[in-house]
């Protein structure tokens, strides 16, 4: 099992957050929900269907440029452009967001046998700091120390992954960094600690 051999030969283990820990749409669906609720209020809107084109966009486009898109459609003032940042950045969300279960029962089977956890998150901090208050962790909150990347080096650079092993007195091959393709392996590398892709985590 690829967790066992990673919790027997490593002493920290260090996190993205955004679809590897949990599947970030459900921030964003939450968020759109808030919004289309919003601009119901405000513009008298109707927030069902501003809610299935924003969602169907999402799921077939992305969320780049998706507010831009929802107000050409239903010609939503341009000034709420703040209010859905700000939602983004802040919002309480009606639902808490759950982690991955097998991610979960590895973040569990790390603190239990006394490793090291920390999340390494790219982003808005002030975002990704939201996100993380209201994500699910079932007691591992306590045992969670977060960096984020955009106060200390973007990915791929090894500076904030070099920090983390400075800070807590770890070798590289004390480490195991679990991400996704792309920017962290790269980060990963450049810092010479080993990496796993998160599918072959949630795969096992």
């Amino acid at each position: 099992m690829v967790p066992e051999k990673y919790l027997q030969e490593k002493q920290a283990f260090v996190f993205e957050l955004d679809d590897v820990l949990y599947p970030e749409k459900d921030y964003l669906l939450q968020v759109y929900y808030l919004f289309a609720q919003f601009i119901e209020y405000g513009e008298q809107l109707n927030a069902t269907e501003i809610l299935q084109f924003m969602q169907e966009k999402y799921l077939s486009d992305g969320h780049e440029g998706l507010f831009e898109q929802t107000a050409a459609k239903f010609d939503i003032p341009l000034k709420y452009q703040l209010n859905f940042d700000l939602l983004l950045q802040n919002a309480r969300l009606p639902l808490k967001l759950l982690v991955f279960n097998k991610a979960l029962t590895f973040l569990q089977e790390i603190v239990a046998r006394g490793k090291q956890l920390f999340l390494f998150v790219d982003g808005d901090p002030v975002m990704q700091l939201n996100k993380i208050r209201q994500i699910e962790w079932n007691g591992l909150e306590n045992h969670l120390v977060v960096y984020f990347a955009a106060e200390i080096q973007a990915k791929p650079a090894a500076a904030g992954l070099e920090l983390i092993m400075d800070k807590h007195t770890l070798k590289q091959e004390d480490i195991l960094f679990v991400g996704k393709e792309g920017l962290d392996r790269e980060c990963a590398s450049n810092a010479k600690i080993d990496f796993l892709e998160v599918n072959k985590l949630l795969s096992v």
